[in-house]
């Protein structure tokens, strides 16, 4: 057996360009990250973009909508809705700003619901009437080229809007049983909740123009009500209400004298007590809905 070595010497090495050779460009490539976390990162979304898709989910839901009922479509224009369509995708698109737009879209539909209900008593009546206009985390409205021919006309028109409303939230409560929804549930529960605050005595809300039947004085009650309101939780749609409440409470004052107010306010007093049962009574069956659609949350 032999020890055989090569004794020659080997060709010196380059280290610096094989280094170079093997120099990884980024660090991804010289410790292959990926594959030691298991996972490709996360990168957050801008806001931007969580922005318009939450805008656009629900424009794109109305739009599903109108497109699959085709002859409600055509009413709408017809009706002269096209400009009322346009203030409800603007009131939809701001309330998905603070709620998932499921809840934002039952929140709208249920409030062109109540104003419905001014329109078809006001066109009962033949007093000339717009479509609702929706304004963006205040409601909505309807205009009167006429007022009612007294405060028991007045009255109707007023109370119309949370009848068919409340009816509307006691549908949403039905379907919400039979579906086991709880979004359709809180659907229901916000639909009662806003149908019983307008009920509160002041105008511009509706329980304000319905309170003149009953007595004017209530209109003091309730704005008394809504400055502790006010008062225990600030907030800038309850401070608007006040300030308009006030100024229209006032100008009522001024002209409670006039000729034309005293008959505005004459009416017979069956007529009274049946705009108070019915206030009653509808302001009753709203705490009770709430109170059944009402969802505990464990904190």
């Amino acid at each position: 057996m032999s020890d055989y070595r090569d004794e020659r010497d080997p060709e010196p090495t380059d280290w610096s360009v094989r280094t170079a050779e093997r120099r990884p460009d980024t660090l991804d490539e010289e410790y292959d990250l990926e594959s030691l976390r298991g996972y490709r990162p996360i990168h957050p979304e801008p806001a931007w973009r969580h922005l318009l898709r939450r805008l656009w989910a629900p424009i794109a839901a109305v739009g599903f909508i109108l497109w699959k009922l085709k002859a409600v479509a055509l009413a709408v224009f017809k009706f002269k809705l096209f400009t009322v369509a346009g203030s409800m995708l603007v009131s939809l698109a701001a309330w998905t700003l603070l709620y998932p737009w499921q809840v934002a879209l039952g929140f709208v539909l249920l409030i062109f619901v109540h104003e419905m209900g001014h329109v078809l008593e006001a066109r009962r009546q033949g007093l000339p009437v717009s479509a609702p206009l929706f304004v963006p985390f205040l409601g909505a409205f309807i205009t009167m080229k006429e007022m009612p021919h007294n405060v028991w006309r007045e009255a109707q028109v007023a109370l119309a809007g949370p009848i068919i409303g409340s009816l509307g939230a006691a549908a949403v409560w039905l379907a919400a049983e039979a579906l086991d929804s709880e979004v359709l549930m809180v659907i229901a529960y916000i639909g009662f909740f806003i149908n019983l605050f307008n009920l509160l005595p002041i105008v511009p809300l509706d329980g304000g123009r319905a309170a003149a039947a009953i007595h004017p004085a209530l209109w003091l009650v309730g704005l008394a009500a809504l400055a502790v309101m006010v008062f225990l939780s600030p907030n800038p749609i309850l401070i608007l209400i006040l300030v308009i409440g006030g100024l229209q409470l006032w100008a009522r004052w001024r002209e409670r004298s006039s000729d034309e107010a005293r008959e505005y306010y004459q009416i017979a007093g069956w007529q009274r007590l049946a705009v108070g049962v019915t206030y009653v009574g509808l302001a009753a069956l709203l705490v009770l809905g709430m109170d059944a659609t009402h969802i505990e949350r464990d904190l």
